[in-house]
């Protein structure tokens, strides 16, 4: 709910500067996560998913105001979310009356330790743009760069084992470790970035035109108790999108 109430809010920035488009541009995009930090990392490393398996499509809403011929302001709102189940590589879970334990896969297991990890980024960006050769040309190249509030989700749901905490297994002499229900969560957080862009624009007829960017966006989000011990959540990724441009 907090999250639809502050896209909601945002919406509601964003309509009266409509009444001043000078250009919208409604975006189709493929997003990949950086995927940098310690606990994207620590979930990919232990994992049966992979980076590629959180590579998704996204959406997108561009208007610009033109501020002169080579210059203009752009607000995007876009949006990505992925959430993947995954099983321990490496392990197999057994259950006893102590508990659930993760024992070596040389053994046959009673069941397989799984979770959910669940990532959604929602920016809001207010960017800069250039067009060096202004925007009568044929082929409209561009770059540009900004700021955005960045909107984020991190949910880590299922069995989580805990390395951290080895046991002796005296009968099998294996070394086991205790597995965990976990619901760990960040709802709705809220984290500041910038981004940087290039691109080109093609009319296609009276005021309509296609568009292909790439875009780099920077941002991380700092983790509180649920996440204790990690490092900030690495919100970065790449965006490659085509989109349609209509020119008012």
């Amino acid at each position: 709910m907090k999250k639809l109430l502050t896209l909601m809010a945002m919406m509601l920035l964003i309509i009266p500067a409509l009444c001043r488009a000078d250009l919208v541009t409604f975006k189709v995009g493929y997003f990949i996560p950086r995927a940098e930090s310690d606990l994207w990392q620590t979930e990919l490393e232990n994992m049966s998913f992979t980076k590629s398996n959180f590579q998704d499509t996204n959406f997108g809403f561009t208007y610009e105001y033109f501020l002169s011929r080579q210059l203009s302001l752009a607000i995007t709102i876009d949006g990505y979310s992925k959430n993947k189940v995954g099983v321990y590589e490496g392990y197999v879970g057994y259950q006893d009356y102590d508990g659930d334990w993760a024992y070596p896969d040389e053994f046959i297991g009673e069941f397989s330790p799984s979770h959910n990890f669940n990532v959604s980024i929602t920016p809001l960006q207010v960017s800069l743009k250039i067009a060096p050769l202004g925007r009568g040309e044929r082929i409209i190249p561009f770059i540009g760069g900004g700021v955005g509030i960045y909107l984020w989700n991190v949910r880590l749901q299922g069995d989580l084992i805990d390395f951290s905490d080895p046991w002796w297994d005296t009968a099998n002499e294996v070394t086991i470790y205790p597995i965990y229900p976990t619901d760990a969560r960040e709802e709705s957080k809220i984290s500041f970035g910038y981004q940087v862009m290039a691109g080109l624009m093609v009319p296609i007829a009276n005021r309509i035109s296609l568009e292909g960017e790439f875009k780099l966006n920077k941002a991380e989000g700092n983790l509180t108790e649920a996440f204790e011990g990690f490092e900030p959540f690495d919100l970065s990724g790449y965006t490659i999108t085509i989109g349609l441009n209509y020119w008012f």
